[in-house]
């Protein structure tokens, strides 16, 4: 394998985590959109990328473990990112049991816990998906902390091209 091409493929990778932390790196208070619901006293915002990126990071370079316990390998994996906050404070929530279910139309879909990560010094849970087809998915986040009811948010996520 060519170095240049490990070199580029990381450096693009990074930059594109970069991208994604920042997109998801906003004040909670913004208005509810495609990828941002408020429900049950918790705001979030989701993001969905392709796990190309996360393949392309060498070894060791940012974690001892591959992301989530294992590297992706699948054509149409990707990796779902969620930024919780409280509603009323903005805060971030780093102590919740976030959980996912990701289902194409009409479908039932894949219900996994989203792990929590570390992206620029704060919190955020993420976890792999197959979105094999072209399909408007639904993506169900539960969002579960002690002292309070869970909080359930639906997403919808256009992948039809």
């Amino acid at each position: 394998m060519d170095i240049g091409m490990v070199s580029r493929r990381a450096v693009g990778a990074l930059l594109g985590g970069l991208w994604l932390a920042g997109c998801l790196i906003g004040v909670a208070s913004a208005a509810d959109t495609d990828l941002s619901k408020t429900a049950g006293g918790v705001t979030v915002y989701l993001g969905i990328v392709p796990a190309e990126i996360v393949k392309g990071l060498p070894s060791g370079s940012t974690t001892e473990r591959p992301m989530h316990g294992r590297t992706p390998k699948g054509p149409h994996e990707y990796h779902v990112v969620a930024a919780v906050f409280d509603a009323a404070s903005g805060a971030r929530i780093s102590d919740a049991v976030v959980t996912a279910e990701v289902s194409g139309l009409g479908l039932s879909g894949a219900k996994k816990k989203l792990e929590p990560m570390q992206i620029s010094g704060t919190t955020t849970y993420g976890g792999f998906f197959d979105l094999t087809g072209f399909d408007l998915y639904t993506v169900k986040l539960t969002v579960e902390r002690t002292g309070a009811s869970p909080a359930a948010l639906q997403f919808k996520y256009d992948h039809r091209g």
